[in-house]
């Protein structure tokens, strides 16, 4: 998949469980925007609504700019709800997940894959404060490792 959309903070805030790959329902502008790159994660997440019965995973706070910046359409919302496009199955495991303390779903990147564009959703649960403490250690660690081990051969 090629990456147009990344959010970078999913592996320092939080522990990644499984992920999905997802269709999303968007317009031709917004389609056009994503290409160029100028949209927005930022606070963005994923719920699963029911209607009569039927489940639909809906994307919240994805901001997507209008393409033409000089002339968009009256009636356009940037961080309109997006629908989600997943089969029945990979639902019903999300769901279940999400009955687990401290779970939730969120979007780690959205990339064109076989010419369409898609989500990619993680489901994942809150890292503390002394593990997020642990992991800049050792990530710390393995630099200078490798800062003496290039100077040890230079």
């Amino acid at each position: 998949m090629h990456v147009l959309l990344r959010n970078k903070k999913i592996r320092h805030k939080y522990e990644v469980l499984d992920t999905f790959t997802a269709g999303i329902s968007l317009l031709g502008a917004e389609v056009k925007a994503l290409k160029t790159q100028s949209a927005t994660m930022d606070g963005s997440y994923v719920v699963i609504r029911e209607t009569d019965g039927k489940y639909t995973v809906v994307l919240r706070g994805l901001s997507i700019p209008p393409y033409q910046t000089n002339n968009p359409a009256s009636d356009y919302e940037r961080e309109r709800d997006r629908v989600l496009l997943l089969q029945k199955k990979e639902i019903a495991a999300i769901q279940r997940e999400l009955h687990t303390k401290g779970v939730t779903v969120v979007p780690q990147s959205v990339g064109i894959e076989r010419g369409k564009i898609k989500v990619q959703i993680a489901l994942v649960r809150g890292l503390k404060k002394h593990d997020k403490r642990e992991s800049i250690k050792k990530r710390d660690q393995q630099r200078d490792a490798a800062r003496d081990s290039k100077a040890r051969f230079a």
